[in-house]
């Protein structure tokens, strides 16, 4: 919790009393993390709001959230004061977790609705969301163990490890287990071709996304993927009639209106392949592979003004952004599911 924007904030406009002097010298203890001696002071520092949240927040540091949590709960939803409210939230979300995750959860979400953009905010969120997917994994192991839906879990867990071959084995058990359960052929086949872009491996991976078809037919990112495996197969031809499908499927599926207008690209199709790479460049702004098509097509469409615009816009979506955790995002961007 950063205490010492908060700390400067309560110390703003205090009036000249002895109350107030209580006030400071509890906040600096506050601050330093004396919470017994903070306790004390503020305790005899009078009604003002701040030192009751902050003899609150001290208390719950001191681990005696019952006391705490009344005071927290009424400055959180007090109607003046936000940055307050804020911090009264964040030590009420904490007091909620040390019960469960579970009770911290409707706080978040009143928090992450009122401060969407706070770095506590969503540090906090990030630290209880984590504890309640463990909670619940702990009880699926515990409760039902020779559920497919463990071997399911284990897989995508050695799968964000980026051990393949073992979450490989897990989805085939989970898939012994329950043949017919959705999504688990399509998870056994991006795995494959995680481990490997071999032939083998790519027609095992065909044969998974093929299978969950069969089990789903409106699954516009099997065919997404079938197609992507036949183009690595060199069969550019019968990949087209798959890509078309998953946009007709999903027809806000950008990754394949890419895919289809650098088909119709390199037959030439401009026009065609122009309406497509616009529209995917509507639903993803930032993507750039959708502004390096579409400014080629512009261009080789004879279109040069628009060719040149859309030169402008990618070199601002490829131009390194600042901040120490730049890479870190990219990573986790890389990982999301199409």
């Amino acid at each position: 919790m950063r205490v010492i924007d908060f700390l400067t904030l309560a110390l703003t406009a205090v009036t000249l009393s002895a109350q107030s002097d209580l006030l400071i010298e509890g906040l600096q203890q506050f601050e330093k993390g004396e919470y017994l001696a903070a306790e004390i002071t503020l305790q005899k520092a009078g009604n003002d709001p701040r030192a009751h949240t902050f003899l609150a927040l001290t208390r719950a540091a001191l681990g005696h959230c019952p006391q705490a949590v009344a005071d927290l709960e009424k400055q959180f939803n007090a109607p003046l004061n936000n940055d307050l409210s804020l911090l009264a939230g964040l030590g009420l979300a904490r007091c909620r977790a040390a019960v469960s995750a579970d009770a911290a959860l409707p706080v978040l979400a009143q928090l992450r609705a009122r401060f969407p953009d706070d770095a506590d905010v969503l540090y906090e969120s990030a630290r209880v969301y984590m504890r309640a997917w463990n909670d619940v994994v702990y009880t699926m192991f515990q409760k039902a163990p020779s559920s497919f839906r463990v071997n399911q879990m284990s897989a995508e867990v050695f799968e964000t490890q980026s051990n393949f071959k073992q979450a490989i084995a897990e989805y085939q058990n989970a898939i012994a287990k329950n043949p017919k359960a959705i999504n688990l052929h399509f998870r056994l086949g991006r795995a494959v071709l995680m481990e490997s872009h071999e032939p083998q491996a790519l027609d095992q991976a065909l044969q998974e996304f093929q299978a969950e078809l069969a089990l789903n037919p409106s699954d516009a990112a099997a065919e997404y993927q079938i197609a992507q495996v036949l183009v690595a197969q060199q069969k550019q031809a019968e990949a087209r009639p798959h890509y078309e499908k998953a946009v007709a499927l999903n027809p806000d599926f950008a990754e394949a209106l890419i895919a289809v207008a650098r088909i119709d690209l390199n037959a030439h199709h401009y026009p065609e392949a122009i309406a497509r790479l616009e529209r995917a460049v509507s639903l993803r702004p930032d993507s750039e592979s959708a502004h390096y098509a579409l400014m080629l097509a512009y261009r080789n469409a004879g279109r040069a003004a628009d060719a040149k615009r859309e030169q402008v816009e990618l070199e601002k979506i490829t131009k390194p952004p600042e901040g120490e955790f730049t890479n870190f995002l990219k990573k986790l961007d890389e990982k999301r599911q199409p």
